[in-house]
């Protein structure tokens, strides 16, 4: 299951490099469709033959499959299930948790394999997971910049009391 944290704003730079590390994971792993999730179920970002599909739906619905699983990894003593994979007849999920802040998801069919795509999102993981520390950082530094520079920052409870009284 995914940690607490902070919601992250995500910028343009950031999300034009999620975008493109996913086009990249498209091409190499020759998946169908790749969705980043964020731990709440919201859509973060998806490449691929996404026109057919409820992108909200999977969205939320993997979010509830990792905290589903990460509630079964605890029942036998496990920390989480940090990579899952459901096979059907034509289609093929992996889900994985990159850097313990999203959810990765890869949809694939007979024109890749299991062990292709594994050995792809191994490598996107890292990438994607640089990504979101980078977000994190320049998150904390604009927010930690911008308190200590907004107008209200020298406001106290006395001035407001006095403003109203």
């Amino acid at each position: 299951m995914l940690g607490p944290q902070s919601s992250l704003v995500m910028y343009d730079e950031e999300f034009q490099r999620i975008s493109q590390l996913l086009e990249k994971l498209l091409r190499e792993s020759n998946s169908k469709v790749i969705f980043l999730v964020d731990k709440n179920g919201q859509l973060i970002a998806a490449s691929g033959e996404t026109a057919n599909l409820d992108t909200t739906s999977l969205a939320s619905l993997t979010a509830g499959n990792i905290a589903a699983t990460g509630g079964l990894a605890k029942l036998i003593g496990e920390k989480e299930f940090s990579i899952l994979f459901h096979e059907g007849e034509k289609d093929n999920i992996h889900i994985s948790i990159v850097g313990g802040r999203v959810i990765l998801v890869v949809i694939f069919d007979q024109r890749s394999s299991l062990g292709l795509v594994r050995l792809r999102v191994k490598k996107a993981s890292n990438d994607l997971a640089t990504v979101f520390e980078d977000l994190a950082r320049r998150s904390q530094e604009q927010s930690s910049s911008s308190s200590s520079s907004s107008p209200f920052a020298e406001i106290t409870d006395d001035d407001i009391d006095n403003l109203f009284n």
